[in-house]
């Protein structure tokens, strides 16, 4: 796969700029930093107008740390296409690392209204009100996101702790039982079954 992408490198500037981005993205995976900014700058100079090759550069600055930096390639993306969702979901986790809480939260609205039964989304959104201690919010979007993963023990596990910080008992434990149904395992939540019955 990689050897027939460099074959693109030598086409027209976009196709070249298509090729340069998928290699960079793969080096990326495989967490080969160097060779995936090497890549993504072709891509980005070979097209300035692709929201991809945007997207990926500034995956690359992000890894490398520079997150101000990466913001700046997720909204030029989104400049040069509104829908880029990866650019949008990016940018909003970029803001929740620079602690722009807001602005993140923001973003993942936004991506709600676009993809509402994305878990990846509701989870952040979730997620950015526990950061902002607005129990009452969190425990919303996270019995939306139930309503996608219905099975998933550690929103199961979050909605009981959330729960129980509010004082209400029953349904801290019906979450957390729910949690304990799908794993077992989980000394959390066995702990807080052990003390419930306990008590």
């Amino acid at each position: 796969a990689l050897e027939t992408l460099k074959m693109f490198e030598k086409k027209d500037s976009r196709v070249k700029s298509a090729a340069a981005t998928n290699l960079s993205f793969l080096y990326y995976l495989e967490n080969e930093l160097a060779q995936a900014t090497n890549y993504a700058d072709l891509a980005v100079n070979s097209d300035r107008y692709n929201p991809a090759a945007l997207t990926n550069k500034g995956n690359t600055v992000f890894a490398n740390g520079d997150y101000e930096k990466a913001a700046e390639f997720y909204k030029e993306a989104l400049r040069n296409d509104s829908s880029c969702t990866e650019a949008l979901y990016n940018l909003g986790l970029t803001y929740k690392k620079l602690n722009r809480i807001d602005e993140a939260l923001e973003c993942f609205l936004k991506l709600h209204a676009i993809l509402r039964n994305s878990a990846q989304v509701l989870h952040q959104i979730a997620n950015i009100y526990e950061i902002m201690e607005d129990p009452n919010q969190a425990i919303e979007w996270l019995l939306q996101l139930i309503s996608v993963v219905p099975t998933d023990p550690h929103v199961l596990s979050k909605l009981g702790k959330l729960y129980g910080n509010e004082g209400d008992k029953s349904q801290a434990f019906h979450y957390y039982y729910e949690s304990y149904r799908y794993f077992p395992s989980n000394i959390e939540v066995i702990e807080w079954l052990g003390t419930y019955y306990f008590n």
